[in-house]
Order: C-alpha cells, then structure tokens, then sequence
C-alpha cells in the first residue's frame, strides 16, 4: 500500500475519533476537562530546496519568531527523515485560528503543512492494560 493511500487512511481515523470526541474538551493526564488539544503538524520539507535555502525563507518570514505563537505548548518537536519535523502542540481550543495563522504566514514556501487533532490515550491505555494482566 502507497505511503499516501496510508497517511489519508490514518487521517481519516483521526477526523472520525476528533468528531466522536465531541467538542475540544479533552481528559488531561490529571483527569480534569480541559479546553485544549493535541495538534500534530507535519512540515513537510520542500525537497526542491536545500537545508540553507529553507532555513533562510524560514528567518526571512519570522518562523522562528512566529511559531508557534507566545503561550502555545510545544509537547514534542522531531525531525522525521526524509519527510521533515512533526511538531505536537498542546492548543486552547479558542486560539487554533492564531496557530493556523502563525503557519500560514511563517512556514508555507518552506514547508507543506498537515495538521491531525490528537489527544492522549496514553493513560487509559496503561490503565486498561493493568486491569487485564
């Protein structure tokens, strides 16, 4: 199976958990409702340029003063090889807008941007796998 056929399937399970989920209102690791969620972006790198050229489109239109926007939680930021950086940000439902504004405006020419709403199932995950050993 194609890596694009896969990338669209695991979109589509993403957009279908994210509509069966409701509202923004996610479990934190404290169990409190909260207004957040995880946003994963994939930057991907324009293979037309090289590491110089991107990086300079990048300082010439501020991304590294622009993103992700003062107040937004960087949860983990990797380099995927061969494909670019995957950035998970922890974002208030009401300032989404402002992280969509901030890539439109600093990462497009030096990236091509996909963005997945995610949430931690981490917790939930260990606390099933403890209540069936």
């Amino acid at each position: 199976m194609k890596r694009s056929s896969l990338l669209r399937r695991a979109c589509l399970a993403a957009a279908i958990v994210w509509f069966f989920c409701g509202s923004a209102v996610m479990a934190e690791e404290s169990g409190k409702a909260s207004d957040s969620f995880l946003l994963t972006i994939f930057l991907r790198h324009d293979q037309g340029k090289n590491l110089d050229q991107i990086n300079a489109q990048l300082r010439q239109q501020d991304f590294y003063k622009n993103f992700p926007p003062p107040g937004i939680e960087i949860v983990s930021w990797y380099v995927m090889m061969g494909i670019g950086q995957v950035v998970t940000l922890r974002v208030p439902a009401s300032r989404l807008r402002e992280v969509n504004r901030a890539i439109e405006q600093s990462a497009w020419g030096a990236f091509r941007t996909e963005f997945f709403p995610t949430y931690d199932l981490k917790g939930a995950m260990e606390e099933e796998r403890s209540k069936n050993q």
